[in-house]
């Protein structure tokens, strides 16, 4: 009879294991996170594709537009605002009960020839043209997108300069103030970001980052929290972006790890300028990548307070569609998701690191 009993105990333990081990993974990685799990999506893609809509509302509950949010498709020309994507955007969300991430209100790369062209020879229209776009723009979706990236990589690539460009040149740093006051003016609850990229791991930049912040709350300008890009490779050190997050995290600012991958190869930043190192993914690589994202999840749980998480976000989910290949001309593998949409072992290491 004891014997009889232990064995039921053993077989109900074993069985209690399956159902949790079966629920764990049906859920995705939204449902075992205490913060946003976000992804960028290339909508128009997105409605094309069956099985990544089906991978991305089974995962995520933030989206951030890849590129449908930029100035350049939002004022296309000086007469008329294109709204029908973001529109598009902000229902897809709400059906799904997903949180918008506005990319990104001001950013040189996304700023249109029009614009420059005209900005170049009037100061005072530039400055009239930041403040109406924004006014615009945030006012449109009060109380709908959650949170911006108010100002873009306004620091050069190395180092904590400021970026010169048109503008900077034109309406100097306070281009940066002025953009956050009419963002908080159009939509005082809203969450507004400054973001950039290599901030983890380029100590001086990081440093201008800071100082920027702090030259930022000493003016009062309403910013609300720091975006770590997070475009990282695997030889980065955990340490150093490590310490990197424990210095943004005592400014008291939100911080959203906003565009996140991991790249096997090597680049120097510049669009074409990747470096062919690994020629095809091993599994060895793929265990190294799995540890490397399950420690930047324990990174970020451990060093940022709770209430100061405002989620992380991957730049895409899929190695099939990253921006990587194009932009810096390799063949990389830096995404949870394979070529062929299957979860690789860098998905589950990330799912849990989050439970």
């Amino acid at each position: 009879m004891k014997r009889y009993f232990c064995y039921t105990l053993i077989g109900c333990t074993f069985l209690v294991t399956i159902l949790s081990f079966n629920f764990l993974e049906s859920q995705g990685l939204k449902d075992v996170s205490s913060f946003p799990i976000g992804t960028a999506i290339n909508f128009d893609q997105l409605k094309a594709d069956a099985k990544l809509k089906k991978i991305q509302i089974e995962n995520f509950n933030s989206i951030t537009a890849e590129n449908d949010m930029k100035m350049y498709n939002v004022k296309p020309n000086e007469k008329e605002y294109n709204w029908d994507k973001v529109d598009q955007m902000m229902a897809y969300a709400q059906k799904n009960k997903q949180r918008v991430f506005g990319h990104t209100l001001v950013w040189h790369s996304g700023t249109p020839d029009w614009v420059k062209e005209k900005g170049r020879k009037d100061t005072l229209w530039l400055d009239n043209f930041l403040k109406e776009y924004i006014l615009d723009y945030v006012g449109r979706y009060k109380g709908k997108i959650e949170g911006w990236d108010v100002v873009n990589e306004a620091l050069e690539t190395e180092g904590g300069d400021y970026r010169k460009t048109l503008w900077y040149n034109v309406l100097g740093k306070n281009y940066i103030h002025k953009a956050f006051k009419y963002a908080h003016e159009a939509d005082p609850n809203a969450k507004l970001f400054y973001n950039d990229f290599n901030i983890e791991r380029d100590t001086l930049k990081l440093q201008g980052v800071l100082n920027m912040v702090k030259d930022l709350k000493s003016e009062n300008v309403p910013i609300s929290g720091i975006g770590f890009q997070m475009h990282i490779r695997m030889d980065i050190p955990g340490e150093v972006i490590e310490h990197a997050l424990k210095k943004a995290a005592e400014t008291g600012l939100l911080i959203h790890l906003s565009e996140v991958d991991i790249i096997f190869n090597k680049h120097d930043d510049t669009k074409n300028g990747g470096v062919q190192k690994y020629q095809e993914l091993t599994e060895e690589m793929k265990i190294a990548q799995a540890e490397k994202y399950k420690n930047l999840v324990d990174i970020y749980k451990r060093v940022v307070p709770k209430e100061q998480q405002y989620g992380i976000t991957f730049w895409g989910f899929t190695d099939r569609d990253s921006w990587v290949k194009s932009f810096f001309k390799i063949n990389d593998w830096p995404c949870l998701f394979d070529d062929n949409l299957e979860a690789k072992p860098a998905y589950h290491s990330f799912k849990k690191a989050l439970h």
